[in-house]
């Protein structure tokens, strides 16, 4: 189901990410949920799609925390 805001994110996502990052991760799952309306698979790809997206802007530092490219340690 498409999430209308960051507070309906799954707490594995809500937990873990900056609020930007929970962002992209639910625009990203709501296009993707519309885009595969028609397949079986529809929830699984839509996370994978979410996920996909966030690790474009977002990577774990060594300690675990979620950051931009242009953060500094």
């Amino acid at each position: 189901m498409p999430y209308a805001s960051n507070d309906q994110l799954p707490s594995s996502v809500r937990d873990h990410l900056p609020p930007h990052a929970q962002d992209i991760y639910r625009e990203a799952f709501n296009h993707a949920w519309a885009s595969y309306a028609h397949s079986g698979r529809q929830d699984q790809i839509a996370h994978r799609v979410a996920w996909a997206a966030v690790k474009r802007r977002y990577h774990k530092d060594p300690a675990g925390i979620w950051r931009t490219d242009g953060d500094r340690l």
